[in-house]
């Protein structure tokens, strides 16, 4: 999405308002394009995108379920080594935020290379192979790469009784402004996956009219959140479900000192032994950034309601499965 509204002839099928994730295989015979081009476009630029109708040939065994996909990644990927330097940033209310970046770029690269931020899914940081393989690409294009660990994530400290959310902004805006003031003659990008999507497109939204970012892009976003969490709770996507709910309780765990005197609505120990993400919201989350329930939660930190708003060049890419884990959750 640019700075300009988008053309009449130019329009999406159907808004995105969420991710189905289906336990069957998924057909790939034909290509499903999900855009509509009426009028004059529709030959004039169509025919320069040769890949809108080129059909996708799975990998063979493989590449035939998004769940067999999402599985192999986990345990057969490979984990790129790479140096990293830390930087924790003390944010304004106290809480701390860790960015690793790239070991010796700050000598290597011109001050003027473009940065890009990446922001790693549920429980996700600078340790998981996704995140490595993208900042590894970025870097062979020249680009500076520096990972956003947020609270508890990636060993990121935690020095306050509160972790990150799908609705807190503070985080990502004290972020953008110190990578921006670290690097003034750069452009700076950021890529978000899964709930770092959502936490990316409704940063974006926010800051339609100042947004220090030149472009982004979104990757596996759930866009909507309430009908994210009723399709975690179905078929085979509860394997999911509970190894994300596993690595929350980990790092709840973790810092669970912090955490021992929290009395009004919080359940600690139903956070602390959450079998769901459902839960681990119900008993924390949704508390500390003073939501009345979790549905109140979900539906208000939603990134289905602020894309509409993004003036900033924005690429969404959505895949069967938007899933993701380290090899430990399973």
């Amino acid at each position: 999405m640019g700075s300009m509204p988008a053309p009449q002839h130019l329009r999406l099928i159907r808004p995105i308002t969420s991710v189905h994730v289906s336990t069957k295989a998924m057909p790939y015979n034909h290509p499903h394009p999900s855009l509509e081009v009426t009028g004059g476009a529709l030959h004039t630029f169509l025919p320069a995108l040769k890949t809108l109708s080129r059909p996708y040939s799975p990998f063979p065994v493989i590449g035939w379920n998004c769940h067999v996909e999402t599985i192999f990644a986990a345990f057969f990927r490979s984990l790129p080594d790479v140096k990293l330097k830390r930087e924790c940033i003390r944010t304004k209310d106290d809480g701390s935020v860790a960015l690793d970046w790239i070991s010796g770029d700050h000598q290597l690269l011109p001050p003027d290379s473009p940065v890009l931020i990446l922001m790693p899914g549920l429980t996700g940081g600078s340790e998981d192979s996704y995140v490595r393989h993208m900042l590894l690409r970025a870097r062979s294009k020249g680009w500076r790469v520096v990972v956003f660990n947020s609270r508890g994530c990636g060993d990121s400290p935690v020095t306050t009784p509160q972790f990150y959310s799908a609705s807190f902004l503070g985080d990502m805006q004290e972020v953008v402004a110190h990578v921006g003031s670290k690097y003034p003659k750069a452009h700076l990008y950021a890529v978000g996956w899964s709930l770092g999507a959502n936490i990316l497109i409704r940063y974006l939204g926010h800051e339609s009219h100042s947004c220090p970012l030149s472009g982004a892009v979104s990757l596996c976003n759930p866009f909507n959140l309430v009908i994210a969490d009723q399709d975690f709770r179905k078929g085979f996507n509860i394997v999911y479900d509970k190894a994300l709910a596993s690595a929350l309780c980990r790092i709840f765990k973790k810092h669970a000192l912090l955490f021992e005197d929290m009395g009004g609505e919080f359940n600690i120990p139903l956070a602390a032994n959450a079998k769901s993400v459902r839960q681990f919201d119900d008993g924390l989350t949704r508390v500390s950034f003073g939501f009345k329930s979790v549905d109140d939660y979900y539906s208000n930190s939603s990134s289905s309601d602020s894309i509409k708003h993004v003036r900033i060049p924005l690429l969404c890419i959505q895949v069967g499965c938007f899933y993701h884990f380290q090899r430990q959750s399973f």
